[in-house]
């Protein structure tokens, strides 16, 4: 099968990857489908821009710096070149500029609202009644099935799973520089390029030469610090929770049959289904929704949905405490009733946990395969005492509960 090529290579110029490439016509096409401009509404990293206030990069951004990972993994790394079919190639680079494509407002807080993980849409908008689905579909009927298929992790060929998703894949070496980057951070910095240069492929399962261990130890280490620095930053988090319990009132308010002043249409569906809605519903929804319905909100009678709203747009956020026991957690509790702020809706408690890098067994897909000079393939673990000492430990924020809370 022969994938037609534009006329002319389309470069656009990139901060992290210097040249995003494209020869295919049919990932061009991908990149102007409404439902991949729609990612330039939301921010690849919800409400971290709060803290760091660079950090207003787009999931389009990171989707297409993922993409060109995965171009070069598939188009340049020796190994996966000769193995893989034209056919094979676009599909991972299908699948790698897609990958996020279903992701709601303000990273994973919608979900909170609308129990549907994001892949699951990712899913949906490549199957299914889609400008995707049509652009995919114009390859063969079953080709959106295929691309697909490498997201769920289902494809018969596990090596173009591993190129989009693994511990260490096309996705995150994409976020983990770019992050990095426009939070001004530079922990999260790692040497790409090497990271490449020893990619192999043994058993059709990705490994890296053990010359290059020190690049991966660093990957590692990156990904570590980012989570410790950034990820979980408590005034993002307090941002996030904001959003989440404005969702929340909305939602409540909505199902209780309060008489709303302007219905937030575009919504609705979310709160009224458990499952998935349609894909033209899930596309009218991105940040600027939540925004307009805020600003709506600013005029409502409830209260409650009045003042969440006024925090999330004056970043009025709530102050955090790290509290290791259940006493003073009551006491905050009834200060706060005593103050008139319900629980519900203005006491939060969280604890972040990650597990940065975790022992797999030998030749797991998902795994960082080492290949040793004598040919044998160990597990990361097994030769690294930097990453062992972090897969046997977990970032927790100290091990201790954070709580949030407003002022009174």
């Amino acid at each position: 099968m022969k994938f037609e090529k534009l006329n002319e290579r389309k470069v656009s110029r990139d901060p992290i990857l210097g040249y995003i490439n494209i020869d295919y016509k049919i990932i061009w096409d991908l990149l102007n489908s409404k439902e991949m401009q729609r990612l330039r509404r939301i921010h690849q990293l919800g409400g971290t821009f709060q803290v760091f206030p660079s950090a207003e990069h787009s999931r389009f951004t990171h989707s297409l710096g993922t993409y060109e990972n995965a171009r070069r993994i598939v188009e340049e790394v020796k190994d996966v070149k000769n193995l893989l079919s034209e056919e094979d190639k676009v599909k991972v680079m299908c699948a790698a500029l897609l990958h996020d494509i279903g992701h709601g407002p303000f990273s994973h807080a919608f979900e909170s609202i609308h129990p549907v993980h994001h892949e699951k849409y990712s899913v949906q908008i490549i199957e299914k009644n889609s400008e995707v689905h049509q652009i995919l579909k114009r390859v063969n009927p079953d080709f959106p099935n295929d691309v697909s298929s490498i997201i769920k992790k289902t494809n018969e060929n596990p090596l173009l799973s591993q190129i989009v998703s693994s511990q260490i894949d096309a996705d995150r070496m994409d976020y983990l520089l770019r992050d990095a980057y426009f939070t001004g951070t530079p922990y999260g910095y790692f040497d790409v390029e090497r990271i490449l240069r020893v990619m192999k492929v043994t058993n059709n399962i990705i490994t890296f030469k053990s010359s290059g261990i020190s690049a991966i130890e660093n990957y590692v280490m990156g990904r570590y610090h980012m989570y410790n620095q950034v990820y979980y930053h408590p005034t993002s988090i307090s941002y996030e929770i904001i959003i989440l319990k404005f969702l929340h009132r909305f939602k409540e308010l909505y199902l209780n049959n309060y008489k709303f002043k302007q219905v937030p249409s575009i919504l609705v569906p979310f709160f009224i289904n458990e499952d998935l809605v349609s894909n033209e519903e899930h596309f009218l929804l991105d940040e600027s929704t939540i925004i307009h319905y805020a600003k709506n909100a600013m005029n409502e009678d409830d209260l409650i949905l009045k003042d969440l709203a006024r925090r999330l747009l004056n970043r009025d956020l709530f102050k955090y405490k790290v509290i290791d026991n259940e006493e003073e957690i009551e006491k905050i509790k009834q200060e706060r009733i005593k103050n008139g702020f319900d629980p519900k809706y203005y006491l939060h408690q969280e604890r972040p946990v990650q597990v940065v890098y975790k022992k797999y067994g030998r030749q797991d897909m998902t795994a960082i395969n080492i290949l040793t000079p004598n040919g044998e393939i160990k597990e990361l673990n097994e030769v690294s005492l930097v990453v062992k000492a972090l897969s046997q430990s977990r970032y927790t924020n100290k091990g201790e509960l954070t709580v949030f809370f407003p002022l009174i």
